[in-house]
């Protein structure tokens, strides 16, 4: 009988509301727990890599082109910097920018020889996502994940030291050669946001192993789809082992309660599924199974929020 776990994000990003009766029921009555908070953390929880140093670069590229072995890499993701009265800020990055095949091809080739004559080689096997493959001696400052940058000041987000002062000049090269590409006003005019910068992060090689409990993952976010890909777990289809679901774009309080989870105790009822796992991003976690049905003195959880 299969298990699920889901991997939902922290219960702060939901909007305040009341949960369906049957859900809040089942978390009055299921195991909770608190374990460490934030994203990496999450993570660690369904997967054991060694050595013990996350790549984002090198795990997306496996899952992206399967050749990220025996290489050093770093995403250069396109991105859209805004200015301000501050200075600047990362409004989109990646994904969000909605680019297409067209947008690679046209201008990738603008960037290439700037990053080459340094003995970097940049490509892009997918529109969204874009790699450095940099030579093994590479001394590389720490990046910020765009995720904690976007939105805030850039200035207190770039690389800094010795080692950052290289990719602070080679993000304003491209700035400058992106700035006065034409292709940035057709983007313009259709509603788009210009790609008039590179954000550099995700430094690192693949692990020599990665290790989980789960039979299959599924996820639409590469690095997910690399650690599943390099531990040898089926990637996507239909949910018929035990399954990670990776459901953290999750934003709105009735896919919560209504689409993800009431299903799943409908499962769990019909003897279906044996066991139902909730992973916050925030820490808490919540183990859901049949034969919590008897506990019936629990007191159901109004919201999210309750503790």
């Amino acid at each position: 009988m299969a298990k699920a776990t889901l991997l939902l994000p922290a219960r702060s990003r939901f909007p305040a509301g009341a949960l369906p009766a049957q859900v809040a029921a089942a978390l009055g009555r299921a195991e909770r727990g608190l374990a460490d908070a934030g994203e990496s953390a999450q993570l660690r929880r369904h997967f054991s890599i060694a050595p013990d140093v996350w790549s984002a670069a090198a795990l997306s590229r496996h899952a992206d082109a399967g050749d990220a072995e025996g290489a050093l890499w770093l995403r250069a993701d396109p991105a859209n910097i805004v200015p301000d009265m501050q200075g600047a800020r990362m409004m989109a990055s990646a994904e969000t920018l909605r680019l297409d095949q067209i947008d690679v091809d046209v201008l990738l080739p603008s960037l290439q020889p700037l990053f080459a004559g340094f003995g970097f080689q940049l490509d892009a096997p997918t529109p969204s996502r874009w790699y450095l493959r940099l030579p093994e001696d590479t001394p590389l400052p720490t990046f910020v994940d765009p995720d904690v940058a976007l939105g805030d000041d850039l200035f207190l987000h770039l690389p800094d030291g010795e080692a950052g002062r290289q990719w602070r000049a080679l993000m304003t090269e491209a700035q400058v050669l992106l700035h006065q590409h034409s292709w940035n006003e057709k983007r313009i005019a259709q509603g788009k946001r210009a790609v008039n910068s590179l954000w550099f992060w995700g430094a690192g090689r693949l692990p020599e192993s990665v290790r989980t409990a789960h039979a299959q993952v599924r996820s639409r976010d590469a690095l997910l789809q690399g650690l599943a890909k390099m531990a040898g777990v089926r990637v996507g289809g239909e949910q018929t082992v035990d399954a990670l679901v990776d459901l953290r774009q999750l934003r709105s309080l009735e896919q919560f309660g209504r689409d993800a989870i009431l299903p799943l105790l409908d499962a769990i009822q019909r003897g279906e599924l044996k066991e139902l796992r909730l992973d916050f991003e925030d820490g808490t976690h919540y183990r859901i199974d049949r034969g919590q049905r008897w506990r019936f003195w629990k007191k159901p959880v109004a919201t999210l929020g309750d503790e």
